[in-house]
Formats: structure tokens, sequence, C-alpha cells
């Protein structure tokens, strides 16, 4: 699946007095979830799901550049801190396989202030919500990142 593609969903009526077919499409937006804390993975995960959008999750860098390079996504959430591939690092790397997931990424940190972060965060302007952010915030913020 392609996020160019999407997944369509289509709701025919039946022919009646010579209508044509009424079709409803919904386009589905997949979006990957990257973070070390399990908890709040999957926490996401069913909170965005029951918003609408396919979500994929990867509890590291390394496991999400795997599912990057196998998949394509419409955004990226991804956490800072986390073992084997930080954050920062599996962006860099992402957007090298897939160069439109660059403006794609919201990053979630607990650790806005450490001076490396905030470095990477300027550097290269990317959308961020510090830990513990509103579940209604990382929503708006994912609906502007999409529209």
């Amino acid at each position: 699946m392609t996020a160019e593609q999407g997944v369509t969903i289509v709701k025919s009526e039946p022919h009646s007095q010579g209508l044509e077919p009424h079709a409803n499409s919904l386009q589905l937006k997949a979006i990957l979830v990257v973070d070390d804390d399990q908890q709040l993975a999957s926490a996401l995960q069913w909170i965005l799901a029951d918003e609408n959008f396919l979500v994929d999750v990867a509890f590291d860098g390394r496991a999400a550049l795997l599912k990057v390079k196998a998949h394509e996504y419409d955004a990226v959430i991804c956490d800072l801190k986390m073992p084997r591939l930080r954050g920062d690092e599996f962006y860099l790397q992402a957007k090298e396989i897939r160069p439109s997931l660059a403006d794609r990424f919201i990053f979630i940190t607990g650790f806005a202030t450490d001076a490396r972060i905030a470095l990477f965060l300027t550097k290269h302007d990317v959308k961020y919500l510090v830990k513990p952010f509103a579940i209604q915030g990382l929503i708006t913020c994912v609906r502007q990142l999409l529209c």
C-alpha cells in the first residue's frame, strides 16, 4: 500500500429507477508511531485508530527504519530519546529513504530543553510536542500536518 493509493472504501446503492450507483470514498491516512515506551505507543495507536487513521507502531528507531523501507506513511510521530537508534538519527535516515517524509514528522519528547535536542529541533524546523502533552493537541497537530 502506498500513501498515494491509501485505502478506499466504496459503498454502492442498488440500481433503482435508473439511478447511477452512489459512491462514498474515505481516504485513510497511515501513521507510524515510534516510541520505546510501549504503553504510550500502544495508547497512541488506539487513540489515533479511533480518529480513523491507519496506525503502525515501532518501539525503537531501527525497527521504525525497517518499516519505513517497507511501507509508505503519511506521517510519523516519533520520540527522540530511544535505545538502538535515537529519533533524530532515525529522522535523518528516514528522509534519505523517503524524502517526502521530511516535513511529515511530529516529535514527542520530554527533553526539549536538552541542548542537543533543542538544536536538532530548531535546525530542522520540525514539529514537536513536549511530554506530557494533551491528546487533543496531538490529534490537532496530526490533522494540520495531513491537510
